[in-house]
């Protein structure tokens, strides 16, 4: 988010995935999907709702954290080097955004976000705070992260919630947030970090892994997973940028990805038809047996990630010193920027 934070060292914002809101995979898979659901009428769908709501409390959490800023109040008494700088749209009053020395994306100030439930690895491991581990997914570092957040969560989220109903794409969402926050806290210390990120990855995790598990049911699939892996690689590089959280990102995507294995299977299209089929054919099962093989294995591998990374957090122990190279995951150093923290 920030240049700079001169209490924590900088904050880390968890991306903007200006690549996730590209319409032309929503084409492609919208495309691929109604192939299946032309032929699997049967298979009910879902009005969207929660999405929506997620939407709509992400600005709404975010105009309470502007509310809270106040930086006409704030900006002279907070210490931080910025002698002499204004807020920007000071006709906003107590809405309006912090220097753009010390927010570019015009938000608030790194103080009122840590106050409200961002991630900080000290007081999530030394001060029991471990809710700052959800909290953290529903604050913003700006109007510009959380626009392109929300508009990323348009275009995932509702069609996903239409076709698998908001229980499994709700818990997907919530479940991938929380463990882009588990990674993110294991490997940054220094800086604290806000947003959905993680949570939006765990979709596209998750649209990958439906893909792949319900693979036989879909026609136009090869064009669908060629476009859905570009965007994915791309909004992975962006997150190699400074101040951007990756490992929010990598945590999310990993997370959304083995439980789109479990909880995104589709019947085969022989089964959805078993009540149209003379007495004398033999029913397909409903699923395929690499699809269950796929379900336990992405089950078993969540359950041994978290348990490994919870323990690992709340132990105190730093993911770098396990992996020396990891943290180039997140920010690759060049002539233009340096990485520090």
């Amino acid at each position: 988010m920030a240049t700079e934070d001169l209490e924590r060292g900088g904050i880390k914002n968890r991306g903007n995935n200006n690549g996730v809101n590209n319409p032309n995979y929503a084409n492609n898979y919208q495309a691929s999907s109604a192939s299946y659901f032309h032929e699997n009428n049967s298979e009910r769908g879902w009005t969207s709702w929660l999405i929506p709501m997620f939407v709509v409390a992400n600005i709404v959490m975010f105009i309470i954290t502007m509310y809270i800023n106040d930086c006409p109040k704030h900006i002279n008494d907070r210490g931080r080097g910025f002698s002499g700088a204004k807020c920007l749209a000071r006709g906003l009053g107590r809405f309006s955004f912090q220097p753009l020395k010390e927010n570019p994306l015009f938000g608030p100030s790194s103080a009122t976000l840590e106050k409200l439930g961002a991630l900080q690895w000290q007081k999530v491991v030394h001060e029991n705070q471990g809710w700052r581990l959800f909290s953290c997914i529903w604050l913003h570092a700006g109007v510009i992260h959380v626009l392109a957040n929300m508009l990323s969560l348009v275009f995932i989220g509702i069609r996903l919630e239409q076709q698998f109903g908001f229980i499994r794409i709700g818990a997907i969402y919530l479940i991938a947030g929380i463990g882009g926050s588990v990674l993110s806290t294991l490997f940054i210390r220094g800086n604290i970090s806000v947003g959905a990120s993680g949570a939006l990855f765990g979709l596209l995790g998750a649209m990958l892994s439906e893909l792949l598990t319900n693979w036989t049911i879909y026609a136009n699939k090869a064009a669908a997973l060629i476009t859905l892996i570009f965007i994915i690689v791309i909004n992975l590089a962006v997150g190699l940028l400074p101040h951007v959280d990756n490992y929010a990102h990598i945590g999310g995507f990993l997370t959304g990805l083995l439980l789109g294995f479990v909880l995104l299977l589709r019947p085969q299209f022989g089964w959805m038809e078993r009540r149209n089929l003379p007495a004398d054919v033999r029913v397909k099962s409903k699923y395929k047996v690499y699809q269950w093989v796929l379900c336990f294995l992405g089950l078993a591998l969540l359950i041994v990630g978290f348990t490994v990374g919870l323990v690992m957090l709340f132990r105190g122990e730093n993911g770098n010193d396990h992996c020396s190279w990891c943290h180039y995951l997140s920010c690759v150093r060049t002539s233009r920027w340096k990485c520090d923290n």
